[in-house]
């Protein structure tokens, strides 16, 4: 059975919708991302599957535990990561996890040993003592990861896990994350507008107003793209652009002095085009399709920096986090 199962799933706030009858699944042990621009869905749909919010119609389960009518389960399974830190930073990086195993009631004889394994897979032992308010902001986001663990869950909310960290500490983050599923038995779940990092994810759903127009993984999800554009430039681009249709019965176009073509076999049809144009051939690139190409197409428009969720949205969440969870 998949870990995550949600079934024609609806959420109307009055006369909106949020959520439209969308349906998917997750395997477990995989890195599935939901992608879509700012009030496209996902938060919503987040806080349903973390039992925050209740559906106005559909179903959704998490390792077989329906969200609605068994919350308490679910949230056992279940571990997050939000946009906004929610470390408390008067405490030490051990404190903080071990507040958190606490909250979760694991077991007293195994909380030591699981705050020490948490820190040693991020990185953090050595920095164990320390507050965390002098850390940086990738420790930190290590450090919540660390802290979504500890109660070993079998599937991880990561929401834009790496919002606002510099290059070097989103790739370093990304190279822990990757080994979630393996190292931890855990399904990761998680939102990002960064196209390159959802390029690890195994399966992806693009959601706009509220629909899920697109699910695939990310090659079968640039297909629907066109193919590989293959540029050349030539000391004849007249003749060459008349062998190469002649070659591949595909039209050719010409931009800022250099031949283009689409296909979807790009990289088996460069060494053809150098064979035939032969010595006119000054250069040749291929672009292959990106995610960022596929969400242009799908939805018209570019997941941007201001198209991530509002501090004021990522604040409430938190705050009906911890109002479900105190009760």
């Amino acid at each position: 059975m998949p870990i995550i199962k949600v079934e024609n799933l609806s959420k109307c706030f009055g006369d909106l919708t949020a959520v439209d009858d969308i349906s998917f699944e997750v395997d477990e042990g995989t890195i599935f991302g939901f992608l879509g621009p700012n009030g496209a869905g996902k938060t919503t749909t987040i806080n349903i599957l973390c039992t925050l919010l209740a559906p106005t119609s559909g179903k959704a389960s998490i390792a077989g535990y329906d969200c609605l009518k068994e919350p308490s389960e679910v949230r056992k399974a279940i571990g997050i990561v939000f946009q906004d830190t929610t470390l408390d930073k008067d405490l030490t990086a051990y404190e903080n996890l071990m507040f958190h195993a606490y909250l979760y009631d694991v077991k007293k004889s195994e909380i030591k040993t699981r705050v020490e394994d948490a820190l040693h897979f991020v990185g953090l032992y050595e920095r164990k003592s320390d507050l965390v308010k002098k850390f940086s902001g990738g420790m930190k986001r290590k450090l919540e990861v660390a802290r979504g663990l500890i109660h070993r869950p079998r599937v991880l909310f990561l929401d834009e896990p790496t919002l606002g960290l510099d290059p070097q500490s989103r790739a370093n983050l990304w190279d822990f994350i990757v080994k979630l599923p393996e190292k931890h038995n855990v399904t990761i779940f998680m939102t990002t507008h960064y196209m390159e990092e959802a390029e690890v994810c195994n399966k992806i759903a693009i959601i706009d107003k509220g629909k899920i127009i697109s699910i695939g993984t990310p090659d079968e999800l640039k297909k629907t793209v066109g193919g590989d554009v293959i540029y050349i430039k030539t000391s004849d681009n007249k003749k060459a652009r008349v062998e190469i249709e002649k070659l591949f019965n595909l039209e050719v176009s010409e931009e800022n002095g250099e031949l283009f073509l689409t296909t979807l076999k790009g990289d088996t049809c460069i060494p053809e085009i150098i064979k035939a144009v032969g010595e006119q051939v000054l250069s040749v690139r291929l672009q292959r399709p990106t995610l960022n190409d596929v969400f242009l197409k799908m939805t018209g428009k570019q997941i941007r920096e201001q198209d991530v969720s509002s501090d004021d949205t990522v604040k409430e969440t938190v705050r009906a986090y911890r109002r479900r969870f105190s009760k």
